[in-house]
C-alpha cells in the first residue's frame, strides 16, 4: 500500500505527517524542526530557497522573499484582501493575464499555486527523506471557509508538486480528528482555529463510534496572526514617522525588519507583560544620518491595537453557536490552534 503523508500547508508554518503503526507522527526537517516557515525566495543567482533558509534572507533580499502566499491564493487582483496585502508586503504582488493576483520574484511572474506547490514539494522531500522512498499521494488541510476557487487552487499547487491531493480536510475537521480519534468520546466540542493568516470556528460532535458529525462552522480566510503583526508594525510607523518624517513604508528592507520585529514582540508579549524592540540603523536621512528605531510595547497596548480583531473572531463565535442551536454551556470540551 501507498505511503499517504498528510500536510498541513499554513500561512505562516507548515508541517508534514505520517501514520505509522496506526500512530500520526509529525516529520522533522533537516533542521530537526517539526515546522517549516511557509517562505519562498529567489536569490540574485537564481537560486529557490525555502522554509529557514528563505526566512534567514529575507531582510536583506526583502523584495523577492515571499511569505503568506496562502492569503493570496484563489483571489483575484482586484479584491479588497489583494489590494491590502499589496500595500503591506515587501514583495511584489501583480496582476496575472486572467485578472489573478500573481507574485512578482526577479525577472519571473509566478502564480499563486506555483509559489505553495514550492512549500509542498519541500514538505514531500521532508517525507521522502524520512522514509526513505517516493511519495505520490497526499492528504492537504484547508481553511474550513475556502471557498471551491481556493480549494481547486490548493489542489493544482499539489499537482505543480508532483503530488496527488487524493483528499482536501478542513483544518477544524483535522484538528478535531487528531483529538477524538481513537478515545471513545462522546462529545460536542468546539475548535476555535486562529491561525497565521486565517480564523475558523467549527462545532462538532464527536461519537465513540467513530462518527465526526460538523454542526456548524464558520470563519475568516483574511483573519489571522499576520493582523496582530500589522498592527504593531501600524504602530511603529506611525511612531516613526512622527519622529523622523520618515515612511519605513517605503524601504523594503526596513518592512521587512519591521514585519521581523513585530512578530517577535508579539510572541514575547505571550510570557512578559513589555518587550523593547530595537531596530538599529532601520534607514538612512536625507543628510545620510543613520536613524534607529527603539519603542517599548507592553501587552496592554498590544491588547488595544488588537482588541477589534479579537472580537471579530468572538463574534463569528457567538453566531455559530447560534446556528447550531447551542449554548456555550454545552460545550464540554473546547481547545485552539493558533499559528
Amino acid at each position: 500500500m501507498d505511503k499517504v503523508i498528510g500536510i498541513d500547508l499554513g500561512t505562516t508554518n507548515s508541517c508534514v505527517a505520517v501514520v505509522e503503526n496506526g500512530v500520526p507522527v509529525v516529520i522533522p526537517n533537516r533542521g530537526g524542526y517539526k515546522t517549516t516557515p511557509s517562505m519562498v525566495a529567489i536569490t540574485e543567482a537564481g537560486k529557490r530557497l525555502v522554509g529557514h533558509i528563505a526566512k534567514r534572507q529575507a531582510v536583506t533580499n526583502a523584495e523577492n522573499t515571499v511569505y503568506a502566499a496562502k492569503r493570496l491564493i484563489g483571489r483575484k487582483w482586484a479584491s479588497p484582501q489583494v489590494k491590502n496585502a499589496v500595500l503591506s508586503c515587501p514583495y511584489r504582488i501583480v496582476e496575472g493575464p486572467h485578472g489573478d493576483a500573481r507574485i512578482q520574484l526577479r525577472d519571473k511572474m509566478y502564480s499563486v499555486p506555483e509559489i505553495s506547490a514550492m512549500i509542498l514539494q519541500e514538505m514531500k522531500t521532508i517525507a521522502e527523506d524520512y522514509l526513505g522512498h517516493p511519495v505520490e499521494k497526499a492528504v492537504v488541510t484547508v481553511p474550513a471557509y475556502f471557498n471551491d476557487g481556493q480549494r481547486q487552487a490548493t489542489k493544482d499547487a499539489g499537482q505543480i508538486a508532483g503530488l496527488d491531493v487524493i483528499r482536501i480536510i478542513n483544518e477544524p475537521t483535522a484538528g478535531a480528528l487528531a483529538y477524538g480519534f481513537g478515545k471513545n468520546l462522546d462529545r460536542t466540542v468546539a475548535v476555535y482555529d486562529l491561525g497565521g493568516g486565517t480564523f475558523d470556528i467549527s462545532i462538532m460532535e464527536i461519537s465513540s463510534s467513530g462518527v465526526f458529525k460538523v454542526i456548524s462552522t464558520a470563519g475568516d480566510t483574511f483573519l489571522g496572526g499576520e493582523d496582530f503583526d500589522s498592527r504593531i508594525i501600524d504602530l511603529l510607523v506611525q511612531g516613526f514617522n512622527d519622529e523622523h518624517g520618515i515612511d519605513l513604508r517605503q524601504d523594503r528592507m526596513a518592512l521587512q525588519r519591521l514585519k521581523d520585529a513585530a512578530e517577535k514582540a508579539k510572541c514575547e508579549l505571550s510570557s512578559v507583560v513589555e518587550t523593547e524592540v530595537n531596530l538599529p540603523f532601520v534607514i538612512s536621512s536625507a543628510r545620510n544620518e543613520a536613524l534607529h528605531l527603539q519603542r517599548l510595547l507592553t501587552r496592554n497596548q498590544l491588547n488595544e491595537l488588537c482588541a477589534d480583531l479579537v472580537k471579530r473572531t468572538v463574534d463569528i463565535c457567538n453566531s455559530t453557536l447560534e446556528e447550531a442551536g447551542l449554548d456555550r454551556s454545552e460545550l464540554r470540551t473546547s481547545f485552539s490552534s493558533a499559528e
